[in-house]
């Protein structure tokens, strides 16, 4: 169902390189979690750990009670979608690519989920429709088509778990909207953790998450932050500052 339980983790690539300590992090299924801290303070790791690209050095991560060490990787990341900045696609048609999250899908199952990440109209005003040829990485379509397709991708997959990671950091304001709002749709029903440099796209989280050097260091609402005064609203105000 989605439960996340972060108990004591810790992670590091070396002997003297901690880059993760002792965090602890409880998520409950269909919860809205957001990172936020400076680069390099862990919170990309964080999700890498959820997905076992690397594995704890201590403590452990669970799923429902179940420790992600004693499951497939297959079982474990079919239940996890992933949205990043950078977009990989490969070489083939549209239709081909939005099938990578689920390769077995039907054109009707492709298209609703094209329709759901607001792509499907685009799609349908190329000359070859779905069976558009996009070269590898995508360098016929703009930053913001490609997100799309990506989205597309994890609406077909129907993950429990999403991870979004700056997915939106590389666009412009226009194509932010247009792709906030579809990430706004996927994230329904799905436990959520978010990762954001644009605090703009994390208010309504249901709790978000300070990361710097020494660990978690602030943790609530964003109004419960901004009351806080503390790092999150030094950022938070650093970013919106002469805007209001």
């Amino acid at each position: 169902s989605g439960n996340i339980d972060f108990d004591h983790v810790s992670f590091q690539y070396n002997e003297n390189e901690k880059v993760i300590d002792d965090v602890n992090l409880h998520i409950k299924a269909g919860e809205k979690i957001a990172l936020v801290g400076p680069s390099g303070s862990g919170k990309t790791t964080l999700c890498s750990l959820l997905s076992r690209f690397y594995d704890v050095t201590n403590g452990s991560i669970r799923i429902d009670g179940q420790n992600i060490k004693d499951v497939t990787l297959k079982s474990l990341r079919s239940n996890i979608g992933l949205v990043q900045q950078d977009v990989y696609l490969f070489t083939g048609t549209i239709e081909q690519n939005i099938a990578y999250g689920r390769p077995d899908a039907s054109h009707e199952d492709i298209v609703e989920a094209a329709k759901k990440a607001n792509i499907h109209d685009f799609i349908m005003s190329l000359p070859e429709g779905y069976n558009t040829f996009c070269g590898e990485r995508g360098t016929r379509l703009s930053g913001g088509q490609k997100q799309r397709i990506s989205i597309a991708r994890v609406f077909l997959k129907n993950p429990k778990i999403l991870i979004l990671d700056e997915a939106t950091s590389a666009l412009d304001n226009e194509s932010e909207r247009i792709i906030q709002k579809s990430l706004e749709d996927l994230s329904k029903n799905r436990t959520c953790i978010t990762i954001a440099h644009r605090l703009s796209t994390i208010r309504n989280a249901d709790e978000i998450v300070v990361i710097d050097a020494t660990g978690m260091h602030e943790r609530g609402t964003h109004d419960e932050l901004m009351k806080l005064n503390g790092t999150y609203a030094k950022y938070y105000k650093l970013q919106f500052e002469g805007l209001n």
